[in-house]
Order: C-alpha cells, then structure tokens, then sequence
C-alpha cells in the first residue's frame, strides 16, 4: 500500500525534522521514517473500519427506533438494506482488519458525534436513496455503494481531516494518498473470499521499503555534496536565503537522481517539483525545476549521472 509518492514524502518530513531537532543520529532518522510509514498503514486499516462504524451506527439508529414507546411503522419495520450490506458483513469479519483492531485497540466508539454527521449526511444524499429505492440486491451493488460514498462522503472531508489530525500527527499528510488506496480496495473485494480477502500489503514488496531506506541515507550522509551543487546552480542567490523546504526538497532529489540508475531522470524530477508546489512556496515549483534541470545537465555533462 506504501508507495513511491509517500515515501517521498515522509522521506522530506524525517529530513527536515532531522535538521530542525539536531542532534539525531542518522539511525534514529532512519527509525523514525519506518514508524512514520507504519502509521499510514494504521490510518488505511482505521478508514476500512469507519465504513464498517457507520453501518453499525446505521443498526444503533434503527434499534432505538423500535425501542421506542409508541414507534412508528417505520420504525418497527424499518428498510434493512443498508445495514446489512453484503460488502460490509464481509469488511466486518476481515481477519487482517480483525487482527488490526486486537493489536492497535482502534475503532470509532470516542468518535461518534462524527459518525453520526457522517451517516446522517449519506442517508440525505440521493446515492441513499437511490440505493434503498432499487430493487436489486447484489453483493456488487452493494459494494459499489460504498465506493461511491466513500469518494463523496470521506475523501475531502474536513471535519475527518481535522479529527484525525488531532489523533496523529503522523496523519496530517497521509490521508489524500491513503484514500486511493481505500477505494482501490473495495472494489478488490470478491464475496468468495469471505474473512480471508486479503487486503492491500503494506508494502508492495522488499525493494519499496529498501527503496525509503536507501533515499533517507543517502540523502543525509551525502548532504554536504548536494548542497554544494544546489549552491553553485542558483543564480543571484545565497543558499542561506533559499527556502528552507526547497533546499531539503532538492537534496532529496539529488538523492534519487545519484542513487537509483532505474528511476527515469522525469519521474524523479516531476515528483519532487510536484511535492514543492504542495509544501513549500508558492514559486518552489518552478523553482525546484529550474534548479534541478541546472544540475542534471552539469551532471550530465561531467558523466556523473548514468541511468539505465
């Protein structure tokens, strides 16, 4: 599930931290990147799960209805459909998400103010009604009603956003790329499977995580060459007067480009320009690019940039 673009990310964070703190030994960096990553992995399980805390606030919902002193006919013989969505009875009983909660001791019980908003908005939303309108009742539509909530209702959710910031720091960023990943597991779901389906891995294989392990080393240990060269490639400019992010931003640049012969010289560059736009200043983008096509040139030039 962890791939390149986070990597990347948390890569910057864990250097820029490195510096801001001081004092770290490039070990402990090294610690702190692998924890950072496992925490994306934690925030991909809890988001499986708040499908999963909705439905069963969606129960909770009907059974106070019949509990009530003078229910309604509604209320006693209320449309099941949505709580017993075939998708989520499988998501339910998921044996690694199962295994997620008994070892993080997660879920959405101190969350249920925004668990009701959210279910609230869904239930007046026409993909609801659309859904509890029609007459067919397949484990596809079923699935398929949660991929569209999901994308409407919890992808750019700020009132999500901010509750998940509160309870993980780690979380801030994660979420947009994480959400893609949700949404790209449903719709893996196979109701064959059952409990065994097997959700996305942590890490696609070995060579990802060695991949954040060897970006995070090389780009502390060979600090003082790349700033030399971003230093010697920006006109009319002291590195000191730089953007703080956009210095760290391209030495990490400089550290893929050198290190990995496989990545194309475009991939690297076009991430890390994108990753300025977002983080840094509202010029880092052309900056960065600037930047960096001036040192792969030289490189180039010197023979010191071969690529496979």
């Amino acid at each position: 599930m962890i791939n390149r673009v986070l990597i990347r990310l948390k890569v910057i964070q864990v250097v820029y931290a490195y510096y801001q703190n001081g004092g770290k030994t490039v070990d402990a960096a090294e610690k702190e990147l692998y924890f950072s990553l496992s925490k994306a992995y934690d925030l991909y399980n809890y988001l499986l799960l708040l499908m999963v805390a909705v439905t069963k606030y969606a129960q909770k919902r009907i059974d106070a209805g019949k509990a009530k002193l003078a229910p309604t006919a509604e209320e006693l013989y209320p449309n099941m459909k949505f709580v017993e969505n075939k998708f989520i009875a499988q998501l339910e009983v998921n044996k690694q998400l199962m295994d997620f909660v008994e070892v993080q001791k997660r879920s959405w019980n101190n969350s249920e103010d925004f668990v009701k908003a959210l279910y609230d908005k869904i239930i007046n939303s026409d993909i609801y009604k659309e859904y509890m309108a029609a007459e067919e009742t397949s484990y596809e539509a079923d699935r398929e009603l949660w991929r569209k909530l999901y994308k409407n209702f919890i992808y750019n959710n700020e009132e999500l956003d901010a509750l998940l910031e509160d309870q993980s720091l780690y979380w801030n960023d994660d979420k947009e790329t994480v959400d893609t990943f949700v949404v790209k597991t449903i719709k893996r779901f196979n109701e064959e499977t059952g409990a065994e389906q097997e959700l996305l891995p942590e890490y696609k294989d070995e060579d990802d995580r060695e991949f954040a392990r060897r970006l995070l080393r090389r780009t502390l240990t060979n600090c003082d060459y790349y700033r030399h060269l971003i230093s010697e490639n920006i006109r009319n400019w002291e590195l000191d007067r730089v953007a703080y992010m956009d210095v760290i931003i391209m030495q990490c640049a400089l550290a893929e480009l050198l290190s990995f012969p496989n990545i194309p010289i475009n991939v690297t560059l076009n991430e890390y320009v994108e990753l300025a736009k977002l983080y840094s200043t509202a010029k880092s983008g052309s900056f960065v690019n600037g930047t960096l096509d001036g040192i792969v040139k030289i490189l180039r030039k010197e023979g010191k940039l071969t690529k496979n």
